[in-house]
């Protein structure tokens, strides 16, 4: 009776929780990022979420100003290209890492690199890298470091 009881409860309960567990999982790697057609550090940093376990759905838009205002990013954090996962912006060169611990701060509205740094992901240029800060927008408009690189 517990073999049977194994078969056609537990098991189907089992394959469905680690289903929806994978699910999760795969919600929070999926990102899209929107770009300009000739921009090639933002093919390089799409490169770098693949290489980071993430899956890209990849939108080349004629007006990225556009994209910006639409998912709130403030000018001064303003930077070549636009990801969007689970509904917080991730602006620019920011390393995949920071975009991982993104889900640990709900609070914010996005991450962001503004400018193009060198030596962020993407951006690589030999040895040369610059220092640079990845800022968390808060609901408020405030600012905060997340993370710093150099």
């Amino acid at each position: 009776m517990r073999t049977l009881f194994q078969r056609l409860v537990l098991a189907p309960t089992l394959v469905l929780a680690l289903g929806q567990s994978a699910g999760l999982l795969a919600d929070e790697r999926l990102i899209d990022v929107y770009r300009d057609a000739n921009c090639g550090c933002c093919v390089a940093w799409v490169d770098h979420l693949k290489d980071n376990g993430f899956t890209v759905n990849d939108h080349v838009v004629d007006d990225m100003t556009a994209v910006k205002i639409e998912q709130g990013v403030p000018p001064e954090l303003s930077s070549c290209h636009t990801g969007v996962i689970n509904g917080q912006f991730i602006e620019g060169h920011v390393p995949a890492r920071d975009i991982l611990g993104l889900q640990d701060q709900s609070d914010l509205l996005g991450l962001a690199v503004p400018r193009m740094p060198i030596g962020s992901p993407g951006m690589e240029m030999g040895d040369r890298k610059d220092s640079y800060e990845v800022i968390g927008l808060e609901a408020d408009g405030s600012t905060r470091v997340v993370n710093q690189y150099h």
